[in-house]
Order: C-alpha cells, then sequence, then structure tokens
C-alpha cells in the first residue's frame, strides 16, 4: 500500500538510474525505503529524529540524505526530471516575482538610527 507521502513505482523507476550504488559490500537499507523516508520528512517539516520507524533508523536515512546531497544525486535527478518535463511541454518557464509582499528592515533603507528623531530633513522615507 502505497502512503500520502510515498513514491509510486513509476516515481521510483524514473530515479532509479541515478541513485548511486553501494560499494561497501554490506547491507544497507534498501533505496526505496531510504527514499520514501526522505520526501516523508520534508513533506511534513518533521525533525530527523521524529521519523516513523517504518522507514528504518533516522540517523541512517540522514546520513543517505546527506550522502547524496553531496555527491549531487538530488540535483541529476532534478535536471534529468526538468529535462523530461521540458522535451515534453509539460513545464512553462514563465515566472513572475511580486515583490510588493517582500517586507525590509527600516535599516535596510538606509533609515538613520533612532528613528524620527535623527531625521536631518522632512523630506518623506520610503523602502
Amino acid at each position: 500500500m502505497i502512503r500520502r507521502h510515498e513514491l509510486s513505482d513509476a516515481e521510483r523507476e524514473f530515479i532509479r538510474p541515478w541513485l548511486p550504488e553501494s560499494l561497501r559490500g554490506r547491507e544497507r537499507l534498501d533505496d526505496r525505503r531510504v527514499l520514501n523516508g526522505i520526501v516523508w520528512k520534508f513533506r511534513t517539516g518533521t525533525a530527523w529524529r521524529d521519523m516513523p520507524e517504518r522507514y528504518g533508523p533516522w540517523a541512517a536515512l540522514q546520513t543517505r540524505f546527506r550522502r547524496w546531497a553531496a555527491d549531487g544525486t538530488f540535483e541529476r535527478m532534478l535536471r534529468t526530471a526538468q529535462a523530461k518535463a521540458d522535451a515534453s511541454g509539460d513545464t512553462n518557464w514563465l515566472v513572475s516575482v511580486d515583490s510588493t509582499i517582500v517586507r525590509a528592515h527600516q535599516y535596510a533603507a538606509g533609515a538613520r538610527k533612532g528613528g524620527s528623531a535623527a531625521r536631518t530633513s522632512d523630506a518623506p522615507e520610503a523602502v
């Protein structure tokens, strides 16, 4: 049974070629189980130590995540997924950023410390 935060068979098959193989010879956690744990962790926002036991020891998941992040595994997966979506026309690369919601601290605009008493002119201030 696939749970809500777990990878489907199609998703798993898509990323399988980019997963590094173990070179150590000792038995380790199944990559699918680890990936499902990593996906669950980031979709729920939980701490590593609060991972459900069905994904295996949290320290093993965290170690595998850090190793795959450091060696570029996740970046290769992302680039491949983007290329596939781009080739099939599933991606619209138009991006719009609305800066009206960006908040800045008053000092980011060069305001003087001390508030209005420190102002030397009567000109209104704006960010």
